[in-house]
């Protein structure tokens, strides 16, 4: 089964085309933003069976108004043991944090996270059944930072909330920050208030 999903976000937009194969799922995405600089963003994500990140590659790019374009990237990829890898690379000047990370501080994540998507909250939810019940459930993440791309360790918890028709309402958490996000049949986001709403079907 594959989706096409188009996200409105507050400064900006979404597209992602989503694969479902048994228990895993392939995904490629484009996104523009606009905050803290404007910005064109793209990525592929791939995960393995029980929906566990195996590769994210973003990249971003932009044009600042006294140095002219610049581009950075970054590879993440979960190896044997949940032992990741990050690879970043940096073109041009703009006023961002460097890209990348410290790979040992994510040891042990089942998911990356690439910040300002709805797409990547689909696999912790999909692979703990909280589209039916349960919670809260505890995950370490790798959050990737948009549009700078650094990579932090983020704890997270999601609880299942309740059901409404054919949309589940499950509650995500970090440090200082909490919402209800609401997920259609497939595990995708219909509604993630601050942060991307799904138009059309």
């Amino acid at each position: 089964m594959t989706r096409s999903i188009v996200w409105v976000k507050p400064q900006g937009a979404e597209l992602a085309e989503v694969a479902f194969e048994g228990g895993s799922l392939t995904a490629s995405g484009w996104a523009l933003g606009g905050d803290p600089v404007p910005y064109r963003l793209e990525y592929e994500l791939a995960t393995v069976d029980g929906y566990v990140t195996s590769t994210l590659q973003v990249r971003v790019e932009g044009v600042d108004p006294d140095s002219g374009p610049w581009r950075r990237s970054i590879e993440l990829v979960n190896g044997p043991d949940e032992v990741w890898t990050v690879r970043a690379k940096a073109e041009g000047h703009v006023a961002l944090p460097p890209p990348g990370g410290d790979a040992a501080a994510v040891r042990g994540a089942l998911d990356c996270d690439l910040g300002l998507s709805p797409l990547t909250n689909t696999m912790p939810v999909l692979r703990s059944g909280l589209l039916e019940g349960g919670g809260p459930v505890e995950f370490l993440t790798a959050w990737v930072s948009v549009p700078d791309l650094t990579v932090t360790p983020s704890r997270q918890t999601y609880t299942f909330v309740r059901r409404d028709g054919e949309h589940a309402i499950v509650n995500f958490a970090v440090p200082g920050f909490t919402e209800d996000i609401v997920f259609d049949r497939d595990g995708l986001v219909v509604d993630y208030p601050g942060i991307g709403r799904r138009t059309g079907p």
